[in-house]
């Protein structure tokens, strides 16, 4: 038996890893076991592939240009992987999605090429280039637009224009309209139009719909957006495969696209919307303008004000804390001041949780994400349906950096945009500490209630000068 027939059984042991760490993936626990489970079958296919009879056949100018783009696509991966601040993940993650939507649409465009040049090209194929092509290509300036809001380098508010749908839907006409075309041309139909300009036509139309699709949504639905981005990128990849006749990419495709798809419904659910809402509503984004003064409508209110010292003073006779990380927290990367903070309320024998509502921070999982890094035990890691059965036997609840995604007008409120939306239920406290710069609103553009609530105590201050202050009043007191 030669090696060239053990390429497929090394593919099917890849696909294999594939799904175990995807599994792995489903647990803080097991992530990061399932993560070098899922590295290691990826190497073993990117080994087995280099004694393919048909990259062998490439020479070695083919083995150059492959070498050369690993060391370049693996050094800049391995760098950015190291330096990124834990802040800047959701970022990254948009990039490196945008990344592989890209690859998979030039893989796409270059084999439709090479076979159009060759033999020809039959419906079929045609097909699935165009499927990756158009996939891919909004994967990858969608992702762009995603990762500009995030870094603040395009404004993350919804960008709104008249007869924006009509736009948008005009370009993705034109861009199934011009695939269609080809795929007719392959299959023999008529031909108005060279297949290499209608190629052409629907790789800019696929990038324009791409920045068309995002551009309208703010930022609080940047976690929604990346999971969908994220699923395009995998049904892409899976079309790239049927492309090149590889079962392993279109296993590992299928497999990003489906968990992708599954995460973006229940991140929708969880904020009681519509993935057409999200995508379609324009909603999340803070009005221009917006400033420290309530908005037009909102609900009026006392707010307390207090000194980190007073709020030592009220976590020092608690018995049950739960602390809920926001954006802000990333922001100001408390995460480690936080850690110090239950570090010194558990060592005065106070009970410490996190409660953490699935669409907290800017991508799936970010407030995991830092408190892992900071050693928070998993186990403190609470769900918002295990958390909030918890809050009215909660002593204090300190709420950091978050805004929407506690506010209670999302409950008693049907004028709202946020109402329907589950919360944490942070105001059935007896006592909740809110650590944040000003009273400007979240990113849904409102007014919190939970901030003029009798049982609210205001700590106007950055989340990791915040927290470390209270921590150092918390210790003076022995």
């Amino acid at each position: 038996m030669d090696f060239q027939s053990l390429i497929p059984i090394i593919y099917l042991v890849a696909a294999v890893t594939f799904i175990l760490g995807l599994k792995g993936l489903s647990g803080p626990r097991t992530a990061v076991n399932g993560n070098r489970i899922a590295a290691a079958g990826m190497l073993l296919a990117v080994a087995a592939t280099f004694f393919d009879q048909t990259f062998r056949s490439y020479g070695t100018s083919g083995l150059f240009l492959t070498l050369a783009g690993m060391a370049v696509g693996g050094g800049a991966g391995f760098y950015g992987a190291r330096v990124v601040k834990m802040t800047a993940m959701p970022q990254m993650v948009a990039l490196f999605n945008g990344a592989g939507g890209g690859a998979a649409a030039l893989v796409s465009i270059l084999e439709y090429v090479h076979t159009v040049g060759t033999a020809g090209i039959e419906p079929g194929p045609a097909a699935s280039s165009m499927l990756g092509l158009m996939i891919g290509a909004v994967s990858f300036s969608g992702s762009a637009i995603a990762f500009g809001k995030l870094q603040g380098l395009v404004t993350p508010r919804a960008f709104k224009y008249g007869g924006q749908q009509i736009v948008t839907s005009l370009l993705f006409a034109g861009m199934v309209i011009a695939a269609l075309l080809i795929v007719l041309a392959s299959a023999g139909g008529i031909q108005v139009v060279s297949p290499f300009v209608l190629l052409a036509i629907v790789a800019i139309l696929a990038l324009a719909f791409g920045v068309a699709l995002v551009m309208p949504i703010g930022g609080a639905d940047m976690p929604v957006v990346i999971s969908l981005l994220n699923a395009f990128t995998g049904l892409a990849v899976a079309a790239a495969g049927f492309v090149l006749s590889n079962v392993l990419l279109i296993v590992a495709g299928t497999l990003v696209g489906a968990s992708g798809t599954i995460l973006t419904r229940l991140m929708s659910k969880a904020m009681n919307r519509s993935i057409n809402n999200v995508l379609f509503g324009a909603f999340g984004a803070a009005p221009a303008g917006s400033t420290t003064e309530p908005v037009a409508g909102a609900a009026q209110g006392t707010i307390r004000s207090v000194t980190a010292e007073d709020a030592a003073i009220l976590l020092g006779y608690a018995r049950k804390v739960v602390i809920v990380p926001g954006y802000g927290m990333a922001v100001a990367q408390a995460q480690h001041n936080v850690r110090e903070l239950e570090s010194a309320l558990e060592e005065r024998g106070v009970e410490v949780n996190y409660a953490i509502h699935p669409v907290a921070g800017r991508m799936p999982g970010h407030m995991n994400v830092l408190l892992a890094e900071a050693n928070v035990p998993y186990e403190k890691l609470k769900e918002m349906d295990d958390i909030n059965p918890e809050f009215n036997r909660t002593d204090v609840a300190i709420v950091i950096g978050a805004n929407d995604v506690v506010n209670p007008a999302a409950k008693n409120n049907a004028n709202s945009p946020l109402y329907g939306m589950p919360i944490l239920n942070v105001d059935q406290s007896q006592n909740v500490i809110v650590i944040k710069r000003s009273m400007r609103p979240g990113f849904a553009g409102i007014e919190n209630e939970l901030f003029i609530s009798p049982r609210t105590s205001m700590l106007f201050d950055d989340a990791k000068e915040g927290v470390a202050k209270i921590t150092q009043e918390l210790k003076k007191a022995g």
